[in-house]
């Protein structure tokens, strides 16, 4: 503890009936002792209205901060009549109180915001923390899990195309495998705000992390959020665990949820659906689409069904991974950090969530044909306003976008052709290990990357983009004429390696002896 004085004075000299007067007072002091001290100094009464001029007549305030002066240029104190303060002066003095108040009542405020802005914080980090420990007991939980499938894996359970989600254990619920529920922000560009409306972006050039931003812009940006009220630290949550139930396939991975998830967004962008469908039904469309493929297994319905998985027995055969895939999403949904639909009202969840069911269904490509068929009776005469119409188009929607890669940059397209056909012959050397059938389209042996892709873009591609094309002309350039390109630059390919081949064939002929 020190114990210098903090006393600091100020010095004044006065005209006292003709002699110089030194007054001294401290800077602390109040407006009325100065005027008291004054008062006494000039041989004035106490309590007496005074007033304070400097040698050239000009009023000098009475109060710590007033301008010291020098025994050369003295101040003179002058006594006020009761007369002299007439009403401009009273005047003076009561806006003078008006802005005193006003000040102080702004300080107030101020000490108001302050004081519940630092509340806010606490409270944010309450609830931060609470999810923190819900996420840590689920994580356990999981720790759990994993040991009892590994102790009955040793014990000679049998393995059946594993599925991060175990249906045999009721209650199971998915976290995120991260312990903290949070990613680093990251700033957007302009340009890449611009770029993600296109079909033409460019999906491999981003991290998991930066994907993950850039959902949450789209989602803030339709203005999903604010319909549904989520709260935002909720929806990077569920971002998150949705990141983390995707898993590492070659072609059924996050990246590309992403890819479906962006094309979903430049297409609500491109056919203005933000003038067409309502808000409820854009983020229906979102969610759908960065759900549709969670917890996909590498290994496709067929191989479901004829290996005859836990899958294909719990759902009778019917669209076994797309089931698989709706029951991850609201597994995903219904832990509270995690359920961006929280503050929806329970009926509207219910019709939400079908929404959603219907459509992530309608990603099984065994529905192609029926689900085309029915959107190309109701595109003459689409009518916005009838339901049904709007369903069908969003279930219309989310096709293209699952299958839309062949519309992207060849630059960015042909990488995935490399991918799917990765799986394919992943699936394809595992049924013919098992003695399954194999399709031709997915046999090493049998396809090529061309032959792969012709007949999928002139026989389901195109038909159907086209089909979208009669109810919004704007894609036809952007997204159907590429489509095009791409099918004429397969056949190109084709042609190419059919001459290779007979070239190969004639040569082994030439070198046959006679």
């Amino acid at each position: 503890m020190g114990s210098g004085s903090s006393y600091t004075s100020k010095t004044i000299y006065l005209d006292v009936d003709g002699k110089m007067q030194k007054v001294l007072f401290s800077r602390h002091c109040s407006p009325c002792d100065i005027k008291e001290l004054l008062c006494s100094s000039s041989n004035i009464p106490r309590n007496t209205a005074i007033m304070m001029v400097n040698p050239e007549g000009a009023f000098v305030s009475i109060d710590p901060t007033m301008p010291t002066n020098t025994p050369n240029s003295l101040y003179k104190v002058i006594a006020l009549s009761t007369g002299q303060l007439g009403e401009k002066e009273d005047m003076f003095q009561n806006v003078i109180s008006q802005v005193a108040e006003q000040f102080s009542r702004a300080f107030r405020i101020n000490e108001l915001k302050t004081e519940l802005t630092n509340r806010l914080a606490m409270l944010e980090k309450r609830v931060e923390l609470e999810g923190l420990k819900v996420v840590e007991i689920e994580r356990c939980k999981n720790d759990l899990k994993k040991l009892r499938d590994e102790m009955t894996s040793r014990a000679g359970g049998r393995v059946n195309c594993p599925c991060k989600y175990n249906f045999s254990d009721e209650g199971m619920k998915l976290t995120p495998r991260r312990d903290v529920p949070s990613y680093p922000k990251y700033t957007l560009s302009q340009e890449t705000i611009e770029a993600l409306k296109k079909p033409t972006f460019d999906v491999w050039h981003w991290e998991h992390n930066e994907m993950l931003s850039c959902l949450e812009y789209m989602y803030h940006d339709l203005g999903v959020v604010k319909e549904f009220n989520m709260n935002p630290i909720t929806l990077k949550r569920w971002l998150l665990g949705i990141q983390e139930n995707y898993r590492s396939n070659p072609f059924h991975n996050f990246r590309h949820c992403f890819c479906v998830s962006q094309m979903m967004y430049g297409m609500i962008h491109l056919c203005n659906l933000q003038e067409k469908l309502t808000l409820t039904d854009l983020g229906i469309l979102m969610t759908a689409a960065v759900c549709h493929d969670l917890d996909h297994p590498g290994y496709n319905n067929t191989y479901q069904i004829n290996a005859r998985t836990e899958l294909a027995v719990r759902y009778n055969d019917i669209s076994p991974l797309e089931n698989h895939h709706c029951a991850v999403a609201f597994q995903i949904l219904s832990l509270p950090e995690c359920n961006i639909f929280a503050n929806v009202d329970p009926e509207a969840f219910k019709q939400i969530r079908q929404a959603i069911i219907t459509l992530i269904l309608a990603t099984d490509m065994a529905r192609h044909g029926e689900i085309l068929d029915s959107f190309k009776h109701k595109v003459d005469s689409f009518d916005f306003t009838n339901e049904e119409h709007v369903t069908c188009l969003k279930m219309v929607l989310i096709k293209c976008c699952d299958i839309s890669n062949e519309v992207r940059p060849t630059e960015v397209a042909e990488p995935w052709v490399d991918c799917l056909l990765e799986e394919y012959f992943m699936q394809s050397d595992r049924e013919k290990s098992e003695g399954l059938p194999v399709a031709a389209f997915m046999d090493r042996e049998k396809v090529t990357k061309p032959t792969a892709q012709i007949g999928f873009i002139k026989f389901v591609l195109i038909p159907m983009f086209e089909t979208v094309m009669n109810l919004f002309p704007q894609i036809e350039e952007i997204m159907v004429q590429p489509l095009r390109d791409s099918r004429d630059h397969y056949e190109e390919l084709k042609q190419i390696d059919d001459a290779m081949t007979e070239e190969t064939r004639l040569h082994c002929v030439d070198r046959v002896p006679v």
